[in-house]
């Protein structure tokens, strides 16, 4: 791995962009497909964009540039970002000047990277997730002389540190702590697209947050493909412990974790810095079933999934849990997808995120032999959200009547009355009403009503 600082190449193509290019500004539009790593990347995409000299527009039909993040960790997000992407076709025919930017994980796949190739000839560039730093690179070679690039199949070792940033947020961020995956479940294209696993120096890491904190932000994400397998000099529970020493009024939240890097160290961490750290965690279960997990390369167990449920329950009294579960995965059968449900019901998730599966090219699942009918998933997915529907109103029925600590995150004006939106430190959403109330700020908020989904409450 090589961490790369203060690029002069990135500098001389953002430089060279807005000095001889743009002359006055003209308007960038993104869109973001996917994951919390997509929207920090975005981010990234954003301040490059301004510093190039783009202005926000407020349309794509008003952009003089278009950089689609894409994802490609299911089939229904790659169909969504292609349909998108035909619609550009109309837009370069008016404004041949126009240039559109494919970057995110469907440009690391070569059987996607070649179709956007072949079969979208008004795309202007493309560049896979680890090296968006080369984007004022590709503009610059698209303006300059109307080149094509495409960025495909090289090194996904560097980390870039010092890219400017545009933050959609004031009081939220996220925060990158490393890049990448070494896991390789068998149904995942991540560690494909994305690479092996590149952690940032803690350091780093702090120094941003540090100055995050002191410019006003009150919650702070790290992200991560797999962020409790963070190494670097320090590990991931030392380091989260080190940003919560850090002076201010904030919380820290992480995701995504992996259920066989939850260490007892970091489930310790996160009960001494309860004060700081936000008491919920997202452990992703994808299948109640021993069998299905070893086929999808889990490298856990049902049992030694309860035990660390059980660790975070005795440790954090208070704590809400989350997980992402695959159904229909190849081979899963009646009796498999009953022991998934019997995990829901066991645990009580506050939040379940269940899809049905979908193959992706290049993965070891993609090759394999007996497919679940599509009706089959389709009425195990309902059976299983019916259940948590009941678990997640059952969970949400001890809030009412009590005050909760909740970051305000927007307004907006709902029938005549002006209502607030927030999320508590167990990460359940809440809509409010009050007076003196800013976005940005904490406020304790008495909660009036429960739902499956939200909370009602008011200042």
């Amino acid at each position: 791995m090589k961490i790369i600082r203060n690029s002069e190449q990135i500098d001389f193509y953002i430089n060279a962009v807005r000095s001889s290019i743009l002359q006055g500004g003209r308007g960038y539009y993104i869109y973001t497909f996917g994951c919390q790593q997509n929207e920090a990347d975005s981010e990234k995409l954003r301040g490059m964009c301004e510093q190039m000299g783009f202005v926000p527009a407020a349309t794509a039909e008003d952009a003089y540039l278009i950089l689609v993040n894409t994802c490609a960790i299911r089939e229904h997000a790659e169909m969504k970002a292609l349909s998108l992407l035909g619609s550009f076709k109309a837009i370069k025919k008016k404004r041949p000047e126009l240039i559109v930017g494919i970057v995110g994980c469907m440009a690391a796949e070569q059987h996607i990277a070649e179709k956007l190739k072949t079969d979208f000839h008004y795309i202007s560039f493309t560049v896979e997730p680890n090296l968006i730093a080369r984007v004022p690179e590709l503009v610059y070679l698209s303006t300059e002389s109307g080149k094509r690039s495409f960025v495909f199949g090289q090194d996904k070792g560097d980390v870039y540190e010092g890219l400017p940033v545009s933050r959609v947020s004031s009081h939220r961020a996220w925060v990158s702590v490393m890049y990448g995956c070494n896991n390789f479940c068998s149904y995942c294209i991540v560690p494909y697209v994305r690479g092996r696993e590149r952690s940032r120096d803690s350091v780093d890491i702090i120094a941003e947050c540090r100055e995050l904190i002191n410019s006003g932000v009150k919650e702070i994400t790290l992200l991560g493909q797999n962020v409790n397998s963070y190494k670097s000099d320090i590990s991931f529970a030392q380091l989260i412990t080190k940003i919560a020493e850090i002076e201010g009024d904030f919380i820290i939240r992480f995701m995504t974790s992996h259920p066989k890097d939850t260490s007892d160290e970091l489930i310790a961490a996160m009960r001494q810095r309860s004060d700081k750290i936000a008491p919920f965690f997202h452990l992703p279960l994808q299948s109640g079933s021993n069998a299905v997990l070893k086929t999808m390369n889990r490298t856990y167990t049902r049992e030694s999934f309860l035990d660390i449920v059980d660790k975070l329950r005795a440790e954090i009294s208070d704590i809400a849990l989350s997980t992402d579960v695959i159904v229909g995965f190849p081979g899963e059968t009646e009796e498999d997808f009953e022991q998934t449900l019997d995990i829901i019901k066991r645990v009580r998730f506050d939040n379940v995120y269940a899809f049905i599966y979908s193959p992706r090219v290049g993965t070891v699942a993609a090759k394999l032999e007996d497919a679940v009918p599509g009706t089959v998933k389709s009425e195990r997915l309902r059976r299983l959200l019916e259940i948590q529907d009941v678990i997640a109103l059952e969970k949400n029925i001890p809030y009412k009547d009590k005050p909760f600590r909740v970051l305000v995150d927007s307004v907006e004006e709902r029938g005549g009355r002006v209502v607030y939106s927030g999320r508590t430190y167990t990460n359940k959403l809440v809509h409010f009403t009050g007076d003196n109330i800013r976005v940005g700020d904490f406020e304790i908020i008495k909660i009036e009503k429960t739902g499956a989904f939200d909370l009602i409450g008011s200042k």
